[in-house]
């Protein structure tokens, strides 16, 4: 296999490895994907001020995360179904993740269970939550995330009802090979009942979501709450006003309202409101080390990444996914240093060049 040297080689690596359906379910946005390629448009048009004659022989990459120390502000949006890119899907994601102490979130609809991701990972893991009608299944769920070490909880908020993505309805998408694992339900009756990919539409998912949830969810668990999927400095407040330890600004990777804004075009915004009550984290478009400078400076405690990894971890597995990881805290270590910054902490909106200033 080439060795790719920067996060957009790993791409076409991947892609020979991924049946073509599945391809597009893991590349494709929804409808016209203009908020798809927002997100990556607005990285490229936010350009930095470079500092020199600056000591930094001695630069410090680390952050914090809910307490948690980090190399490097990064962690791993959680993904769906990801054995369809590797057999051992999210195991072996949480394999890679290890390797450089990364933190991993893991979904709902995962084709691993929670408990065999925690048994193989050595890294900080979250436990990405989609709610569902029926209470006790939530419950349930975040039970056996408290039990198996599991950090935090993200609550994901902006999927009540799935976008409209339309290179899977031409492909007439099904996972009937797959099976959300960790929805299995073990009852007297049907002991291994298993609820499989392709009934994933068919669940009891929650529509009518209010900020009454995160309560419920905050008075039934002992973990941090996250909220996931938030885009304005309206609903940021809220969270914050509920009780969230933290939110993640995204769009959900261009899946699921097109036309929403880029998460980086936003992130000012919401700093200015809640920056001060909880903790800000980004995803959306992260393709290089510099992503993550910028996103740090305007507001984010650390950003999230999602296909860059499913490209390493199709392309070469768990080694995929660090490569994937360690090419970014390279570039981002270089980044830092080409203006002239020491540590995170030093990383403010100074850093961020604006035209005619």
């Amino acid at each position: 296999m080439p060795v790719p040297v920067n996060i957009f080689e790993f791409e076409p690596l991947a892609r020979v490895n991924v049946e073509a359906t599945a391809w597009d379910y893991i590349s494709g946005g929804a409808e016209d994907e203009i908020t798809l390629r927002e997100n990556r448009a607005a990285f490229e048009r936010t350009f930095l001020r470079p500092r020199y004659l600056v000591d930094i022989s001695e630069r410090d990459l680390s952050t914090t995360v809910l307490g948690t120390k980090i190399p490097f502000p990064l962690m791993l949006c959680p993904a769906g179904y990801q054995k369809l890119a590797h057999p051992e899907g999210e195991c072996e994601t949480a394999r890679g993740a290890s390797a450089v102490g990364i933190p991993m979130h893991l979904s709902t609809v995962a084709t691993r269970t929670l408990e065999d991701v925690a048994r193989v990972a050595t890294c900080p893991l979250w436990y990405q939550l989609y709610m569902m009608n029926d209470k006790g299944i939530n419950e349930w769920l975040v039970r056996r995330a408290e039990r198996s070490g599991y950090r935090a909880i993200v609550f994901t908020v902006d999927a009540m009802v799935t976008g409209n993505r339309e290179r899977d309805k031409r492909n007439e998408l099904s996972f009937a090979a797959l099976h959300v694992e960790n929805l299995i339900t073990r009852t007297d009756d049907a002991p291994d009942k298993i609820i499989s990919a392709t009934h994933y539409h068919e669940l009891p998912w929650q529509e009518n979501l209010s900020w009454r949830d995160v309560e419920w969810l905050r008075q039934r668990t002992s973990l941090p709450v996250v909220v996931k999927g938030l885009l304005t400095a309206e609903d940021a407040l809220l969270a914050a006003e509920h009780g969230a330890a933290g939110i993640v600004v995204s769009n959900h990777g261009g899946r699921q309202l097109d036309g929403a804004p880029a998460t980086l075009d936003v992130l000012p915004e919401i700093a200015d409101a809640v920056g001060s009550k909880m903790e800000i984290y980004l995803d959306g478009g992260v393709r290089r080390g510099a992503d993550i400078l910028k996103a740090v400076a305007l507001g984010a405690r650390a950003v999230c990444i999602g296909r860059p990894y499913l490209w390493g971890l199709a392309a070469d597995g768990a080694r995929g996914v660090q490569r994937v990881i360690e090419i970014l805290r390279a570039e981002f270590d270089m980044a830092m240093a080409l203006t002239g910054r020491r540590n995170v902490a030093e990383l403010d909106r100074s850093v961020i060049w604006k035209p005619g200033k």
